[in-house]
């Protein structure tokens, strides 16, 4: 919840005071937020997992790249249909997060030797 808090602030910011594009505003704003999810993650919701940071940070980066790719086409696509595009990246966050994020970085990224 925080990193998508991040990630919506930074994202409507750059949209609406330094007038950046929504697909724009949603890469900064994903990015910020991917930042702020590694942190959380590494720290407080997967602390047990296995791996040192440097392993960790790679894997995270593999996930997050298509994540980014994913959140950018579906902004474009919802706002270009017509959608605001807050409601937009809402709908794309939503989607990505628990079809591809969440999973990724409980198996992949953050995972537990058994």
């Amino acid at each position: 919840m925080m990193a998508t808090s991040v990630d919506f602030v930074v994202m409507i910011g750059c949209v609406e005071l330094l007038h950046f594009s929504p697909v724009e505003g949603t890469t900064v704003g994903a990015l910020c937020g991917a930042f702020t999810s590694f942190s959380l993650g590494r720290h407080w919701v997967f602390h047990r997992a296995d791996g040192g940071t440097a392993g960790q940070l790679f894997r995270y980066a593999m996930v997050a790249g298509p994540s980014l790719g994913l959140n950018d086409l579906g902004e474009y696509l919802l706002v270009r249909a017509g959608l605001g595009y807050v409601v937009a990246r809402l709908i794309i966050a939503v989607t990505v997060s628990n079809l591809w994020n969440y999973p990724m970085h409980k198996f992949f990224v953050f995972r537990r030797r058994r």
